[in-house]
């Protein structure tokens, strides 16, 4: 087991300083202390052990951030907070970036060890993630940055741009790097980015294991441990302060923990203990977005039939019904080829959909950005296949089902129109429709 508990309380064991009673205007200070703190490079990393909750080996460590204790902006939250009202998040997260691996390196952290970075995907693209090379270090795989590294993402980064976001993950992944999704639980989105992202490390918030066991809580866990059961995910579980947060770690099925009863955000060891656990797997095995269009990835697989439109529209509706019962963690992705098609009924049965669920995404020709309260709308071309199609994919924690139909141009009544279609509840199809639809929704911006 791990090593008992520290006698220090939660509060001494932060590597943050409370603020003084008596701290000046922070909000006066805050555009001058940024300059300076970017300009300066007045930015070090602190390293996180993670360890193996079995064995209380640590494999690996997080990178954190932290500014001078001198400084208003000590705190990390008050740090990132500045530097997005002054749209400097780039500049700050490159140079946390840079900290983090420039430590790494200073201590010898090598493979097997894992070093987990955090990245903010709003700025990824401009940071050390969009260059080959960091200091002068080639940096396009594990072996030449020395130690393996796994890049944490959060759940705001899908409902932000859902295809800036997956094309980061296919960008982190071809480089042999692993994706870990932070505070999950937090919020309904980040379940309904599992399936989607099928991370290597599930990080679990700490809320988890530091409040008493809730009906929420129970869904959350069950939601994660089939998704770690199905994908082989690693369960991390953060915030663990106590001997009791331990017992409930395990009990919620993480094989990892971090917090402060395993170690606090202090300096990488001088020198590194001797390498005792396993080493984090990282499988990159998340599937990647298809450029084909979804009724050709479900095609492919399961032979179509015929059917008139009037089918089509009860059995797109008994899905959507069933993803009002899956709960709050899923997503639905529907196309209309037309935004005339998004009739005044449909828009009511969407907008309790998008009340319910985490994400309800339409495309169409000609379609509204929010064509009802909460629903992300994506214009389609005339020219676009997928003006072409009807599709409907609904992806949750324990339900799956996508509909994939191809117009076939007849002409006469609307509800006689026929389609070629295909019904499948194969989660890894539904999966993939979902994701080649998603990857097309424009940001809000």
């Amino acid at each position: 087991m791990v090593a008992p508990p520290r006698t220090q309380s939660s509060t001494q064991l932060l590597d943050v300083p409370p603020a003084a009673s008596t701290d000046v205007d922070i909000e006066a200070d805050v555009e001058i202390e940024l300059d300076r703190l970017l300009a300066a490079g007045g930015v070090r990393s602190v390293y996180q052990p993670i360890v193996e909750l079995y064995t209380g080996a640590t494999v690996g460590y997080e990178a954190l951030a932290r500014a001078p204790h001198s400084s208003p902006l000590r705190s990390p939250d008050v740090l990132f907070a500045a530097a997005r009202a002054a749209g400097r998040v780039t500049e700050l997260d490159l140079l946390c970036q840079k900290a983090a691996l420039a430590g790494a390196r200073l201590a010898g952290l090598r493979t097997p060890w894992t070093l987990f970075v955090n990245v903010e995907p709003e700025s990824a693209y401009a940071t050390l993630l969009a260059s080959d090379r960091v200091e002068g270090v080639e940096q396009r795989t594990p072996e030449a940055m020395g130690c393996q590294i796994v890049v944490e993402l959060t759940e705001r980064a899908l409902i932000a741009d859902p295809a800036a976001l997956l094309a980061l993950v296919g960008r982190i992944r071809a480089r042999g790097w692993g994706i870990a999704l932070d505070d999950v639980g937090a919020h309904p989105d980040s379940l309904a980015l599992l399936p989607l992202l099928s991370p290597d490390v599930i990080k679990l918030d700490l809320r988890l294991v530091q409040q008493r066991a809730t009906a929420e809580i129970a869904q959350i866990v069950t939601a994660v441990n089939a998704e770690a059961e199905r994908s082989g995910s690693a369960v991390l579980a953060e915030g663990i302060e106590t001997p009791r947060h331990l017992d409930i770690a395990l009990s919620l099925g993480a094989s990892l923990g971090q917090g402060w009863l395993l170690g606090r955000p202090v300096a990488l060891p001088d020198p590194l203990p001797t390498f005792t656990g396993t080493s984090v797997r990282v499988n990159g095995a998340g599937e990647l977005p298809s450029t084909r269009s979804p009724f050709e990835i479900v095609a492919a697989h399961r032979s179509a039939r015929l059917s008139r439109k009037g089918l089509l529209i009860e059995l797109s509706k008994h899905l959507e019904a069933q993803a009002l019962t899956a709960g709050q963690s899923t997503v639905v992705l529907s196309t209309f080829q037309n935004a005339s098609y998004f009739t005044p009924a449909t828009r009511r049965r969407y907008a309790e959909l998008a009340a319910q669920t985490a994400f309800v995404g339409v495309f169409g020709q000609d379609m509204p950005a929010e064509p009802q309260l909460g629903v992300r709308g994506t214009v389609l071309d005339v020219d676009d296949p997928l003006s072409g199609e009807w599709d409907i994919a609904v992806v949750g924690a324990h339900y799956a089902a996508t509909l994939v139909a191809r117009d076939l141009g007849n002409s006469g009544p609307d509800r006689e129109r026929q389609f070629e279609f295909v019904l499948s509840h194969d989660r890894s199809l539904a999966i993939q429709v979902a994701l080649a639809l998603i990857s097309r929704v424009w940001s809000p911006d």
